[in-house]
């Protein structure tokens, strides 16, 4: 139903039919009683996007994650977060519109979309070091929010997860196993999350008096393909444990192992990092570090909308703790 059908099933003008349903005083108390009986009868709800793009407000979340659709699909960790940014919008009557901004033309047509005025604000995810969406969303004077710090500007607002202390505790856990030849697949290091991993994986050793050892160190793309990969060229190295960045890289890492004929955690300990639902199910089951993934998507619908709604606040940070779970792909049960 529309207001051209309540109003010809009313007897009345559409103009007449959007006074009532918008209780405005110029319709006589007869005539708003006739309307509203066609409006129960039908069990009519009026358009509520359409309600507040007449009022100027689109209440729509841009979300962007700057990835293939392959990639999107292949690593849960995107799927959860856009979940905790749905259920957070929700609560909160907004609508969310996904942008993956790959390749550089949807990068344009993502451009386009921050100056037409549907947008309230945006949330990007997954972002490189350097991005020129930052640039970009800076300049098109729209609330944003990163998933992920970035420590070069002081007045972006952001959300994250605790990556070095998260990656240190990983690793002082494989150490107190008494693992010594300890290797690690990162992720990018054009992301900060990246970055911020391998310096926990270094941080630990150093805290040992273990000096790290470039050959130990193999960079990854967060894919198990790229973990599979990464391990392989690691067994060369004779290692006694591998903290890999993402669970989705271990999977690749417990692949390699299991083909060159050695076993996981007897050989080879194994640590992740996400505590997605897959890792209770490998073989042996994924010790990680569990970070926060949905709680981190909805916080940063928060923090968007407190940006929209009080656009002189100042910027929001906050970061996350992470905790180690404990299972037996490390070699213990219990934490030591």
């Amino acid at each position: 139903m529309n207001l051209e059908q309540i109003a010809k099933l009313s007897g009345v003008s559409r103009s007449t039919v959007s006074r009532v349903i918008n209780n405005s005083p110029q319709v006589s108390e007869a005539t708003r009683e006739k309307v509203l009986q066609v409006v129960r009868r039908v069990n009519y709800e009026p358009n509520a996007a359409a309600r507040r793009l007449a009022a100027g407000r689109a209440n729509v979340i841009g979300l962007v994650i700057p990835t293939g659709v392959s990639t999107l699909f292949a690593d849960p960790y995107f799927s959860i977060l856009i979940q905790g940014v749905l259920s957070a919008c929700n609560l909160r009557s907004y609508s969310v519109m996904l942008w993956l901004a790959e390749p550089e033309q949807e990068r344009q047509q993502f451009r386009t979309m921050l100056h037409c005025g549907l947008l309230e604000g945006v949330i990007t995810a997954s972002m490189l070091s350097n991005d020129t969406l930052i640039q970009t969303l800076a300049e098109s004077q729209l609330p944003y929010v990163l998933v992920g710090r970035d420590p070069t500007r002081s007045t972006i607002s952001y959300v994250d997860v605790d990556n070095i202390s998260g990656a240190r505790e990983a690793v002082r856990h494989l150490l107190r196993l008494g693992r010594r030849r300890i290797v690690t697949i990162t992720g990018p290091q054009s992301m900060l999350a990246g970055v911020d991993r391998l310096a926990g994986y270094t941080a630990a050793l150093r805290e040992r008096g273990l000096l790290p050892d470039q050959d130990f160190i193999v960079e990854s793309d967060f894919s198990e393909a790229g973990g599979y990969l990464a391990m392989r060229q690691l067994l060369p190295r004779q290692p006694d444990a591998v903290f890999a960045a993402s669970d989705v890289m271990a999977l690749g890492a417990l692949r390699a192992i299991r083909e060159a004929g050695l076993r996981v955690p007897e050989n080879i300990a194994v640590v992740g990092f996400d505590d997605l639902p897959q890792s209770t199910r490998t073989d042996p089951p994924l010790t990680t570090i569990r970070q926060p993934i949905q709680r981190t998507g909805a916080m940063a619908v928060e923090m968007l909308i407190e940006l929209i709604e009080y656009p002189n606040g100042i910027p929001h940070r906050v970061v996350l703790p992470t905790e180690l779970v404990v299972r037996t792909s490390c070699g213990s049960s219990l934490k030591n």
